[in-house]
């Protein structure tokens, strides 16, 4: 039959038909626009993860027949942890903060964030201006990105802020880059990093886990993963 089995995706929100046809009508528009004049290289985004102050890592190991494998204890997910917030654009990383444990992200928080992010913009990306002009925003619709103090925020710096339909964090992906490669590795490569790391606090993060963070986009927009 020429099929293939596979498994399907959760998704935080089931669609009604006003939303897919909002959804639909928004991608034809992000197409339009981007065949007029490519804008992809003016796109700033970012995204959260938690990250765990323990990360056991269950290894693999040669045994004789019927002897049971090694053991690992499950990590506590109540334990400690600190959410990692990173901001990147075509070329890689371009501003990244690890909160206070137990720091979630509210308005004030995030305006601080845009304008922290605009300071990383013009040291990492002097270029920016003269080559690219406006930033284009894109995030999602959570409560702290779209309050008018971030807004007026915005307004202030004069970035463009990208359409983006409520629960479809496919099409957020998408616009971003036009496939998920580059996403989709940026997070699973920074997972893979920072699995490893066993800290007692954040005064303990090494320097060079610090820059793991940078490292695992950028090399891999080097070995030609930029669209």
């Amino acid at each position: 039959m020429g099929k293939i089995l596979k498994e399907g995706k959760w998704v935080p929100h089931q669609l009604n038909e006003r939303q897919m046809e909002n959804q639909k009508v928004i991608s034809k528009m992000m197409l339009q626009q981007h065949k007029r004049k490519s804008f992809l290289h003016q796109i700033v985004t970012g995204n959260e993860k938690l990250i765990y102050f323990e990360n056991p890592k269950c290894t693999k190991s040669w045994v004789d027949s019927g002897q049971p494998s090694t053991l690992t204890a499950r990590p506590n997910r109540f334990g400690k942890k600190t959410m990692l917030c990173v901001w990147w654009d075509q070329e890689g990383v371009v501003y990244y903060e690890l909160l206070k444990p137990g720091e979630t992200i509210n308005t004030d928080h995030y305006r601080q964030q845009i304008s922290n992010l605009n300071y990383a913009l013009i040291v990492e990306r002097p270029e920016w201006v003269k080559r690219h002009g406006k930033v284009i925003l894109l995030y999602d619709n959570a409560p702290p990105h779209t309050s008018k103090p971030v807004k007026d925020t915005l307004k202030d710096l004069a970035w463009e802020v990208l359409t983006h339909p409520p629960y479809s964090p496919d099409l957020l992906l998408q616009i971003t880059t036009c496939s998920d490669r580059w996403h989709t590795h940026f997070l699973s490569s920074t997972s893979k990093h920072t699995k490893k790391w066993k800290i007692g606090s954040l005064n303990g993060l090494p320097q060079n886990k610090k820059s793991s963070i940078r490292t695992v986009s950028t090399n891999y927009l080097k070995d030609g993963g930029n669209v």
